[in-house]
């Protein structure tokens, strides 16, 4: 099982761009996020192909479960 916080943004064209963070601390702490997001937006540092990241969007915890079935081969 993996988790990854995403941070969610939107570029010029109104597109959603997403940074993917493998293994975050939790609790995750939403004052940290929202702050840590509004600097990379404020800063200019992040382009993507339909432009600048302009806007925040959100941010959620994606857990992945994997599991390997055996096959009788």
């Amino acid at each position: 099982m993996s988790k990854q916080l995403e941070l969610l943004f939107e570029n010029e064209t109104g597109r959603q761009v997403t940074i993917s963070l493998d293994n975050p601390l939790e609790p995750v702490d939403s004052d940290a996020i929202i702050e840590a997001m509004t600097a990379i937006v404020e800063g200019n540092v992040l382009f993507s192909s339909g432009g600048d990241v302009v806007a925040i969007r959100g941010a959620r915890l994606v857990e992945r479960n994997v599991e390997d079935i055996e096959l009788p081969l």
